[in-house]
């Protein structure tokens, strides 16, 4: 038997766990406040030390709570799975939205009304102060005209902090903050003083030494809370428990951990310190087993079933972490995500395998918590052990959307191709979704940007043009385009213009946190800023990438192969009346947000009312100018019926379709990928890095969909996009072997910044030991063919359905949504439906 279940958690996790699961989430403002606070007190110091400062105050002073039945200790908020503001990178978007955050439709959080008074007046003092406001003020029109009309968003760093990065929580478990301060120290002391940078780097050295000072009382703040509560509690066991709870906080994270459980303690304490800091998320644990094995491998003392419980209760507190973003992002991230990703298994530096006890302990943490966060991975690689792979396919089929796979003979030279070191690349970890990262040496700046391949197509076949908006260069009429080579040739101009401008928007929002909010706390934990003298927004890092996302690929490739086959080859449809079909919609009606009345030429009635409506609009008119008037007004002007529009949609989808193991069309959503890849990594970053593409979209393809077109795939307008690298929804109809060889054609190595692979299978494929056999080989031969990730939803789609209906009965229903995991019923019913489309798979 391959298939060996997992055992049942103790109750302890259980309550814990249910305590997450009905918890409503809160904003609170007690660390917008301090920081508030701070801030007018600091009044002409150095930004660093502004950050110091302003760090000092919140990690001293953050309301401390300590929950009934925790082993693991620390919170960024009072209650449970809220959040804090953080006014400093942006503040506006909160207070437009204190009357309808509890109710919008993706991820609400309520706000008391003391709470929104306590941060408006906290608010009054950002005016102008904030780095969105810095970034927005570098950007030109051209760039913000881009962002406004869909074509890419940067909303990730512009309205927050900077993170998606994994720090050394190994350093911090072996020599703990005080080692941290003495090795600042020794560089402060070692500086030459004739150095014309000495007095900026010193400034620097002196912030992380206040820093980290405050962070070790924090952790002592909670050793006293935990003492407090004991000498109240009347209950032995429990009583115990906090005075242990205190001594962990006493020793760590100030020193190194000495056991385990310390290390289990003195690892979260950096996790929330790191959120406590700046908001901004992915803030990933990376390689845990390899950081946390030593600590368990040489405790004699604890038992094996206690080491388990500590590791279900920091999955549990994972949990605990969150967010909340403006309205329009909080659908691109929909379900409370924070992509706290951590990995198991893969190789060591030397090439060799490196699963290890912990590697398993975290598969059973999945199975026993059975929750979103962690983002839950695990590395594959040809010397995989069949058991590693075995058991991780036994997690999946538990259907919670983990672990997601990673290919460590595609990812680890795709690194090495942006001139990472062999070693360092086969140390990589993945941050957030899906994006690889050397841990605690990288500033990768990973999901910098959401950029949408389709728009880019959309306003190609509109010779540059978003509405009557000349928004991309001029770069021909479709009509007047002969052969497929004509459309590429427009598509790379236009692409050309539109990633320049991504670039200038990320460089921008990119300067304004190196002046603005470079983070100490961070910065020491990440490789060689003490070496460098400098913080991590400045260019500290070993290596420094921004890495953009595109969405759309599918789509793209599918409407061009359309666009060949019908067009080109097949002349079942002139250019002329595609253009006219995608124009209209192919004859549906558009949702209210259109203005366009499509009028059939074929009825005089209706053409006579467009004319009436014009003329009362503009009083009388010259008919030579009629048909200006007509084209320029609202009213579109049909030379093919609705139906015959329909009919080209039909005829357009009778195509091969992306998904189907098919050479022709695969290389043509392969050739539309690379167009916006290779032209990505021309650009250079502030911090002397270099720009990297990824392609996926978190659950941005639902919401980004809403900006762009018909296509020429048949797809109607504002319809969801293809997610990721996956094919489009219900278009890999020949299995799952040949939709996995279809992506595994993409370009991955040259996505160096990640893919993003959706598979949904159906729970009876998966079925007993010879299930587990045929979908461990789907994954070694997809992963054979060069695909660099997979991740699968295995549930069926009567359960999904039965979760709509009756929410209240699928609370801790948890699916894959994208790079990450999230509870279904809190997911807006358009995400939910787009996860309810995809293919469900069989063998």
């Amino acid at each position: 038997m391959i298939g060996k279940g997992f055992s049942e958690p103790t109750e302890r996790v259980k309550r814990l766990k249910k305590a997450i699961v009905d918890a409503t989430p809160y904003v609170e403002s007690e660390r917008a406040v301090l920081v508030t606070e701070s801030y007018k007190e600091t009044e002409g110091l150095s930004p660093i030390m502004r950050r110091a400062k302003a760090a000092e105050k919140i990690f001293n002073n953050l309301p401390i709570t300590i929950h009934e039945d925790e082993l693991i200790v620390g919170a960024i908020t009072k209650n449970l799975r809220s959040t804090e503001i953080c006014p400093e990178f942006s503040y506006e978007w909160v207070e437009k939205e204190f009357d309808t955050m509890g109710t919008r439709l993706a991820d609400p959080f309520q706000i008391p009304k003391e709470t929104a008074a306590e941060l408006s007046e906290a608010f009054k003092y950002w005016k102008g102060k904030t780095t969105s406001e810095l970034a927005d003020s570098y950007m030109s029109q051209e760039t913000k005209d881009c962002i406004a009309n869909g074509v890419f968003t940067v909303g990730n760093y512009f309205y927050g902090g900077v993170g998606h990065v994994c720090v050394d929580y190994e350093k911090v478990l072996k020599i703990g903050f005080t080692g941290i301060i003495k090795q600042v120290i020794e560089k402060m002391e070692s500086m030459d003083i004739s150095d014309p940078d000495y007095i900026k780097k010193r400034n620097f050295y002196e912030a992380l030494v206040i820093t980290y000072t405050a962070a070790i009382n924090f952790a002592h703040r909670y050793a006293a809370k935990a003492r407090e509560l004991a000498s109240a509690c009347s209950n032995p066991v429990r009583k115990a428990e906090l005075l242990q709870i205190a001594a962990n906080c006493d020793r760590v994270p100030e020193r190194g951990a000495t056991n385990f459980y310390e290390a289990c303690q003195s690892f979260w304490f950096v996790q929330i310190l790191l959120q406590i800091e700046a908001n901004g998320h992915s803030i990933s644990p990376g390689r845990f087993d390899q950081y946390m094995y030593p600590f368990l491998d040489n405790d004699k003392n604890i038992s094996k079933d206690f080491a388990q419980e500590l590791v279900d209760c920091i999955w549990v507190k994972l949990n605990d972490v969150n967010k909340t973003r403006d309205e329009v992002s909080a659908q691109a991230f929909a379900g409370y995500a924070v992509f706290q990703n951590l990995i198991v298994g893969g190789q060591n530096e030397e090439g060799l395998d490196a699963t290890n006890e912990v590697s398993y302990m975290c598969m059973e943490a999945v199975a026993h918590v059975k929750l979103p966060a962690p983002s839950f991975s695990i590395r594959v690689h040809q010397n995989t052990p069949d058991e590693f792979l075995y058991r991780a396919c036994e997690v999946t089929r538990l259907g919670f959307g983990v672990p997601a796979m990673y290919n460590d003979e595609v990812i680890i030279p795709a690194l090495c191709n942006r001139g990472v070191s062999l070693a360092d690349a086969r140390n990589y970890c993945i941050i957030g979704c899906v994006e690889p990262q050397c841990p605690h040496k990288t500033e990768g700046w990973h999901d910098a940007a959401f950029f949408n391949i389709a728009k880019v197509l959309e306003i190609t076949l509109n010779n540059g043009k978003v509405g009557d908006k000349q928004l991309g260069p001029v770069t021909g009429d479709i009509t007047t385009f002969t052969c497929l080579d004509d459309i590429l040739e427009a598509y790379k101009k236009q692409m050309e213009y539109f990633v320049y401008h991504l670039a200038e928007a990320d460089n921008c929002v990119d300067f304004a946190h190196a002046e603005r909010a470079p983070l100490p706390f961070l910065s020491a934990l990440v490789d060689d800023c003490i070496g460098r003298g400098k913080s991590v927004q400045e260019g500290g890092a070993i290596y420094n990438f921004t890495g953009p996302q595109a969405f759309g690929v599918a789509d793209s490739g599918d409407s061009l192969c359309a666009i060949k086959k019908h067009v080109f080859e097949n002349k079942e449809v002139t250019m002329a009346q595609l253009k006219e079909a995608l124009a209209n919609n192919f004859g549906y009606s558009c949702d209210s947000s259109s203005n366009t009345n499509n009028v059939d030429l074929n009825d005089e009635a209706k053409i006579y009312e467009a004319v009436k409506k014009i003329l009362s609009n503009n009083g009388s008119i010259d008919i030579a100018d009629l048909q200006k008037q007509l084209s320029s007004s609202n009213t579109q002007i049909l030379s093919c019926s609705n139906e015959e529009l329909a009919q080209i949609k039909r005829i357009m989808e009778k195509t091969p379709w992306f998904g189907n193991d098919i050479d022709e069309v695969d290389m043509i959503a392969r050739k539309c990928g690379q167009i916006y890849s290779y032209e990505v990594e021309k650009y250079k970053n502030p911090r002397g890095g270099q720009f990297q593409a990824g392609c996926y979209p978190v659950s941005a393809n639902v919401l980004f969909g809403k900006d762009v077109g018909a296509l020429p795939d048949g797809r109607l307008a504002k319809a969801p996009l293809a997610d990721g690298v996956s094919p489009r929804q219900g278009k890999d109809t020949n299995g799952p072997t040949a939709a996995a060889m279809s992506v595994a054609k993409l370009d991955h190595e040259n996505y160096s910044n990640g893919t993003l692979y959706n598979q949904k299978f159906l729970p009876s494929a998966l079925a007993g030991d010879e299930g587990l056999r045929h979908f461990a080989s789907v994954v070694r031969s997809y992963f054979d063919h060069k695909g660099m990730h997979v991740q699968f939803n295995v549930i069926d789609k009567e359960k999904l359905l039965e979760a709509q209906a009756h929410p209240e009965d699928y609370k801790d229903l948890v699916v894959r949504v994208a790079g990450y995991s999230a509870q279904f019923t809190v997911l807006a019913k358009e995400v939910q439906d787009d996860i309810i489309s995809r293919t469900e798979q069989s063998f």
